[in-house]
């Protein structure tokens, strides 16, 4: 069973910046395509961004532009470079393979964009 750590959340200030990672157990990491998802208070979970294991992403369009998705299979670690942040991208961040598997979610991370 692959596990997925998160972490890199944090309180961060509107416009500011923040590096997400995600690290992941196991060395099948590298032939699957991987997601970033988070889920805001009272709201359902959402796809933030997805690379392929090629290396292909695509992101969702309430981020494009800000947030950069990438990964490292020597490391088996994804990231998530999140710029020009906004109040309304407050949320718990997850990752998770691309599509998600429903018995690999992590614990995710916390990130809160607040002045």
């Amino acid at each position: 069973q692959v596990q997925f750590v998160e972490s890199g959340g944090g309180l961060v200030q509107p416009g500011g910046s923040l590096r997400l990672s995600c690290a992941a157990n196991g060395n099948i990491f590298s032939f699957y395509a991987m997601g970033w998802y988070r889920q805001a208070p009272g709201k359902q979970r959402e796809l933030v961004a997805h690379i392929t294991s090629g290396g292909r992403i695509n992101s969702a369009d309430s981020v494009k532009g800000r947030f950069t998705i990438s990964r490292d299979n020597a490391k088996n670690t994804v990231y998530l470079q999140m710029d020009s942040l906004k109040p309304e991208d407050t949320a718990v961040y997850y990752c998770n393979f691309y599509p998600p598997g429903p018995r690999s979610w992590g614990q995710g991370t916390q990130v809160t964009v607040s002045s």
